[in-house]
């Protein structure tokens, strides 16, 4: 019953927000299938889930978890007295013995700070991706990124209590900025030429930002081969990304402007040779010789021409 009751104070947050059950998900840095079991009652939310829902939600934990003052209908945003200053992964489920209100509430914190853009738990995950893309993951410390986000370590476990949690929340992250990014570029664009070429300027680390993406990204590969929760991610995201390349030649061959050629594999092909020819300019330093962006940009243009681009005829 307590479960049930717990499910449906996330749901009154999720609704005050106004957001799709999917963006909450994003926003918490979980898998929306784990919040939507949970939601359903087929699996339980974590006390780290909790703190990271309440964060976002502005209410206090001991709402949602049952524990503080108040009834289900204080478990609104704004509804706590401070909110909270504030794992993807599954762990203990969050009962009053895990989550006790108030003092989990407000892990300690060196100074007072505003509160961070999208909410304390994004913040942690976006400089763990910004401290990996500089130093590696297994280079960074929890005391790293606590100094990064002006707040305790305290605050850091708090959310994610664990390195596994903060990695599998920076892989999922960078992949939902990904899709987000491929998304919004290629809004509207019906000429599947077009938009392979678009697809292809995207995953060209022209950018210091492009750059450190792809810096965490090779940094993830390394570390899919080690750990089965990101190999599962790893696995989910290129699957993801090479259905949205095959969808886009199929959508070339049925245009007219690629020739008929089999969109699996030739997917397959293309992120390959992307994935490649990155790591070849991240390991050359701009403006030193060797493969730099445009070089890899002109290579994945002519590999199109050459083995997609359908012939124009009179």
């Amino acid at each position: 019953m307590q479960q049930d009751e717990v499910a449906a104070r996330v749901r009154q947050v999720i609704d005050a927000t106004g957001v799709s059950a999917r963006e909450f998900a994003r926003r918490i840095v979980i898998d929306p299938s784990k919040l939507s079991r949970s939601l359903n009652g087929t699996r339980r939310f974590t006390a780290a889930e909790l703190a990271r829902i309440a964060d976002i939600g502005g209410v206090d934990v001991g709402r949602l978890i049952g524990t503080a003052a108040g009834t289900a209908d204080d478990a609104t945003p704004g509804a706590a007295a401070g909110g909270t200053t504030g794992s993807a992964a599954d762990g203990p489920a969050a009962t009053p013995s895990t989550v006790r209100a108030p003092s989990p509430s407000r892990p300690p914190s060196p100074s007072p700070s505003p509160s961070p853009e999208g909410g304390r738990p994004l913040q942690i995950v976006r400089e763990t991706v910004r401290l990996i893309a500089e130093r590696g993951f297994h280079a960074v410390r929890v005391a790293d990124i606590a100094a990064a986000c002006h707040t305790s370590t305290a605050a850091i476990h708090y959310h994610f209590p664990g390195r596994d949690e903060l990695l599998e929340a920076a892989v999922r992250w960078c992949m939902d900025e990904d899709t987000r990014r491929r998304a919004e570029a290629t809004a509207g664009t019906r000429h599947a030429g077009d938009e392979l070429r678009l697809l292809i300027d995207l995953q060209t680390p022209r950018t210091e930002q492009q750059r450190r993406q792809w810096c965490v990204w090779l940094d993830l590969w390394a570390e899919a081969a080690r750990s089965t929760t990101v190999g599962r991610l790893h696995v989910e995201y290129y699957r993801q990304w090479r259905g949205t390349v095959a969808d886009v030649i199929r959508r070339g061959i049925e245009q007219g402007v690629f020739r008929p050629v089999d969109a699996d594999s030739t997917a397959l092909a293309l992120t390959a040779l992307i994935d490649g020819l990155a790591s070849q300019v991240l390991a050359t330093e701009p403006g030193r010789p060797g493969t730099g962006a445009q070089a890899m940009h002109d290579a994945l243009i002519s590999h199109v021409d050459a083995g997609l681009t359908a012939p124009v005829t009179d």
